[in-house]
C-alpha cells in the first residue's frame, strides 16, 4: 500500500507542478482522454480532457487567463483497488486580464492505474474553499 500511495502522489505532485507553471502539455498528459471535470465556476460538467483544453483555451484567449503557482496542502490518498482518491487544499496564483489574484480552493482528482501501472487522473472535482 505504501508504494501505491507513493506513486499516487507521486502523479498528483506532477499534475499539480505542471499546473502551477502553466505547462498545458504536462499538466493535460496527466489526464486520461476520457477524465471528467466539475469546477464550481462553470455551469457543466466537462466531458472529455479534449472539452477542459478547449475551456482552457477559451479562458486564455478571451480573458488572459495565465497560471504563476499552485501549492497543495492537507494533502490525502485513498486506494480503493486500481483507484485512488487524491484531496488536498489547494492555492493558486494566477492572472486573468493582467490583473493577480490568488484562488483557495479544495479539490478531489480521482486516479486510476494504467495498464503500464501509470496512474493517470479520471476526475477531477473543484470547490471554492470554506
Amino acid at each position: 500500500m505504501t508504494d501505491t500511495r507513493t506513486a499516487v502522489l507521486a502523479a498528483a505532485d506532477a499534475l499539480v507542478a505542471a499546473f502551477g507553471r502553466h505547462d498545458t502539455k504536462a499538466y493535460f498528459d496527466a489526464f486520461s482522454p476520457e477524465a471528467t471535470f466539475i469546477f464550481y465556476n462553470l455551469d457543466r460538467t466537462l466531458a472529455s480532457r479534449a472539452e477542459y483544453e478547449a475551456e482552457w483555451a477559451l479562458w486564455e484567449t478571451r480573458d488572459g487567463f495565465a497560471v504563476r503557482a499552485c501549492r497543495s496542502t492537507g494533502r490525502n490518498v485513498q486506494i480503493v483497488g486500481d483507484v485512488a482518491i487524491f484531496t488536498h487544499a489547494v492555492e493558486t496564483d494566477l492572472s486573468i486580464g493582467g490583473e493577480a489574484m490568488t484562488n483557495r480552493e479544495r479539490e478531489t482528482i480521482v486516479f486510476a492505474r494504467q495498464a503500464d501501472d501509470r496512474w493517470l487522473a479520471v476526475h477531477e472535482h473543484l470547490s471554492a474553499a470554506a
